[in-house]
Formats: structure tokens, sequence, C-alpha cells
């Protein structure tokens, strides 16, 4: 049967993918990606055939990678974080009804919130969720509403596309309704370009949070009522009584 690996990369240095991640992509012949995710790999598995797509045209990377399987190829749809959070495993799965001999294999990575909880310290310790602020694929009405009700559960929110060029106060917006539930002195923190050169966090109260610029690169942490700052770091602790 024709084969196809979907790979989560994980954040984008190399030490931060899995072994059966870089297992996958050396057992492939070809490695299908967004043009930025190629450019991480490429360097490691010199060897590869490589295919890219910009930005929004992830449908006709998923039929490109189908095509290829179907001329017999070994073929790895990589994606960064985790293949199946806000990845491209999904949607590979909607093709593939269309392309029943090609046999799909998910390949886990480390998503942004664990490789930012890393950096950050350790801010999911307690029940938390994660929310995308972009509102390409979602309505802000449905982003909105999701924000209130985390932050009125007290969840720790952790923050995907916090910002982008025409979204520039998305988080500012995000920042108030959480506001509305949570203390401005709520601990919070980002992190900058996880895994990758330029990597940095910040620990702050939600009230600088509020202010605070970021980018489509920064990965936003906003804690609950325990969450605390300890040396520096954002803990959220889990509740153990002896502690």
């Amino acid at each position: 049967m024709n084969k196809i690996y979907v790979v989560g990369i994980g954040p984008g240095a190399y030490e931060k993918m899995t072994v059966e991640a870089a297992e996958a992509l050396k057992k492939s012949d070809m490695i299908i990606g967004y043009t930025v995710y190629v450019d991480l790999v490429k360097d490691h598995f010199p060897d590869k055939s490589f295919l890219t797509t910009p930005m929004t045209k992830e449908v006709d990377r998923c039929v490109l990678a189908f095509e290829e399987a179907k001329k017999g190829h070994v073929v790895s749809m990589i994606c960064s974080g985790d293949a199946g959070v806000y990845g491209m495993a999904g949607l590979m799965y909607e093709v593939g009804e269309q392309y029943p001999e090609v046999e799909l294999t998910i390949i886990p990575g480390v998503t942004a919130a664990t490789g930012g909880a890393a950096v950050l310290g350790a801010p999911l310790i307690h029940d938390f969720c994660l929310i995308s602020l972009s509102d390409l694929l979602t309505p802000w009405e449905k982003i909105e509403k999701r924000l209130l009700n985390a932050a009125e559960a007290d969840f720790v929110i952790c923050l995907y596309n916090p910002s982008s060029r025409k979204r520039h106060d998305y988080l500012a917006k995000a920042c108030d309704l959480v506001l509305r539930y949570k203390s401005e002195d709520t601990v919070c923190g980002i992190v900058e370009n996880i895994g990758r050169d330029g990597e940095g966090y910040r620990v702050m109260s939600l009230r600088k949070l509020r202010d605070t610029e970021v980018d489509m690169f920064t990965t936003v942490f906003i804690g609950n009522a325990q969450t605390k700052e300890i040396a520096g770091k954002m803990v959220t602790p889990r509740g153990y009584r002896d502690v």
C-alpha cells in the first residue's frame, strides 16, 4: 500500500523532534510542507526530495502529497508542533477519502503549548485549554465565547496565533474578555520563537500582558487563580497537600 506519514516536527529545533518523527522522515523519499517548515528540516535530510506550498494552500498541499504517494513515493507531510493540534492530520484524513489506496500514519510532535511551557517553567500543571485567536477559520464571536467560558471556569489558557499584521489588537481584545473573570494580577507569560533562534520568555501580570506586543511566533499563557511566579518562572501548582 502507498504510504504517507503526517509528521509533527515540533517547535523547530531538530533536537526537539521526536525520534519517531526523525525516523519517519528518514524512511521517506519525499518531504512536503509549508515553505517555512521545510526550511527547518532541509539541512538535516539533504538526500530527500522536497515540495512546498505557501500558506493558505493547505488543501493543495494535501492533494500533492496523495498524488506523490500514488506514484509510489513514501511521503512525509510535515507540520510544526503536533500534526493533530491545529495541524494537517484532520485535513489529510478528509482529503484522503478520495485516495483509499493510500495509508496514513500520524506521527505526534511537541506542540507549542508543551514546548513553550518547558521554557516558561510549569504553567500547565493543572487543567488548561488551548484557544487560537486566528479568525481565518473560526468566527471571532465563537472565539470570544470560548475565551469567556474558559476564563469563568478558571482554566489556565494557552493562546496560539495571538497576533498578526491584520490582527494586531487581538491579544488586547482577548485580555479584556478574560479580565471579566480573572484578576489583573493573574500571572501570565509569553514565549517567543520556541525551539528556534531568538527564543525568549517573559513572565508578567495579566494587566501588563494586555499591552504587550506579540506576533505569530509567540505563544501566550494566562494563569489560573493559583498560578504564581517562582524564581522568575511561571508555575501553576497541582495542589499536592504536603507542599
